[in-house]
């Protein structure tokens, strides 16, 4: 689809949403995956002076249905829909458009209680999220073609989505067809010119599992931005060593502050000095920092709550009050959200360190997961961790660590068990080691691209 196309569709759509809807300015649903319709409904509705609600079909049924109802969305367009209704000539121009502080999308996510919960995103949090990216990234007017992998429902699309449309430049758009079938996802990779990575790290690691996935099947790759997930050292090592002309960035941020908030590109440097690596440092104009349960700031090298305050912070979540209340308030810094992630603030960088509420209780003592994680992706050899619970009659008996190596240790699954426990150990006391090491190839993923935890989760099924 051309600019061209894209403008006179989604300038069409608009006059007919603005013609069906009049005042009402609820917000409108867009159900598909990753087809250039999507697009059309997302702009026809912001130009109509509407917010849009992206709902991937990943995404089962009955929970759309939710989504749906929670929003208050008052058309539900699908791609035929889109099609159909932008081909006519253009109808009447809206009245008025998205402005400033006026929501811009609507992406929900998961809550403590089952339900989902949508966040706001404003024209104004959008804008200043863009225009840092743009400013930091230094793109080619014109000449960027992005890698689009996370659906429209996960709000890393919005990275590539938005530079891309900022820019001029090309989106070139994974599915999860494409995702299944790797030679397919490789010939992508060769033949479309892409020139700006965006995925989660866990996306890239299943990648390079492909000996051939380096510069010669990326010719005219010049940076990786991730997002998403804890970016892994290995991870950015092998992508340095095989994509010597492309830049490695790791981001930081949550859905509620528009995407991501923190930045910094990974060298070898920062390598050989970090591990876990660094989160980076915010944006211009938006202040991080670590506060401790008392409210007050933490010092430097003191873990705590990240808080995040600025432009990008989204004004709270569409009718929950209550929710709002819990996560935002108004700091000396702007509008503020605590994030609920463990970090700490060290030499100028900050460093995240995991979801508060992801802390166990085994045998009396408290492990924090997240901590557990990033000292097993420490250990030399390691590509990846996740640590989960086991269960036995309702109560939380012990841990299991699904690990992926860089390269298959010798000997078997015990002995390579009991070699990484061993090191372990002298890093962590001993009721922070897994009593269970279960070694994969890769990990199952989400079709955000995260890695699916759940499903690790449903091994460990017949041991409890």
């Amino acid at each position: 689809m051309t600019f061209r196309e894209l403008g006179a569709r989604s300038d069409t759509l608009a006059g007919w949403l603005d013609f069906e809807l009049g005042d009402n300015r609820a917000p409108i649903a867009v159900r598909g995956h990753k087809e250039p319709e999507m697009l059309v409904a997302f702009l026809g509705a912001v130009k109509s002076g509407r917010p849009y609600v992206p709902i991937d079909l990943s995404i089962p049924e009955q929970r759309a249905e939710r989504i749906i109802h929670t929003s208050g969305a008052t058309k539900v367009l699908n791609p035929s829909a889109i099609d159909a209704l932008t081909h006519p000539a253009a109808m009447c121009r809206p009245r008025r458009r998205v402005e400033g502080s006026d929501p811009f999308y609507i992406l929900f996510t998961s809550g403590s209680t089952g339900e989902p919960k949508g966040v706001v995103i404003t024209l104004a949090n959008l804008e200043h999220f863009v225009a840092w990216m743009l400013s930091e990234q230094r793109f080619v007017e014109g000449g960027e073609v992005f890698l689009n992998q996370a659906p429209f429902s996960f709000d890393l699309s919005v990275m590539d989505l938005y530079c891309s449309l900022a820019t001029g430049g090309t989106l070139v758009s994974v599915t999860k067809e494409d995702i299944a079938n790797l030679r397919d996802l490789y010939d992508i990779f060769r033949h479309r010119g892409i020139t700006s990575w965006v995925s989660t790290p866990s996306f890239a690691a299943m990648c390079l599992i492909e000996k051939t996935f380096a510069q010669p099947m990326l010719p005219a790759l010049r940076r990786f931005l991730f997002c998403g997930e804890t970016l892994p050292n290995d991870v950015a090592s092998a992508l340095l060593d095989r994509f010597p002309e492309a830049e490695v960035w790791n981001t930081y941020g949550p859905t509620e502050a528009t995407v991501a908030t923190t930045s910094v590109r990974v060298t070898s440097d920062v390598l050989a000095k970090h591990s876990p690596l660094p989160v980076g440092a915010a944006m211009p104009g938006t202040q991080l920092y670590i506060r401790g349960e008392d409210g007050a700031r933490m010092p430097d090298g003191e873990r705590g709550e990240i808080i995040i305050a600025g432009p990008n912070v989204s004004p709270g979540y569409l009718h929950r009050p209550d929710l709002t209340g819990n996560a935002f308030f108004d700091s000396p810094d702007g509008h503020a959200y605590r994030t609920g992630d463990w970090g700490r603030e060290r030499d100028g960088f900050f460093f995240f360190e995991g979801r508060m509420d992801s802390q166990v209780k085994v045998n009396g003592f408290r492990i924090e997961l997240g901590d557990l994680e990033a000292n097993l992706r420490a250990l030399e050899g390691i590509a990846d961790a996740v640590v989960l619970p086991v269960e036995k009659a309702g109560r939380i008996e012990s841990l299991a660590a699904f690990i992926v190596e860089t390269e298959r240790s010798a000997g078997s699954d015990f002995e390579r068990s009991a070699r990484l426990k061993t090191r372990l150990g002298e890093r962590l006391p001993t009721y922070m080691v897994p009593r269970k090491v279960i070694f994969r190839d890769s990990f199952p993923m989400t079709p955000n691209g995260k890695v699916d935890r759940r499903k690790l989760a449903e091994e460990l099924a017949p041991t409890r």
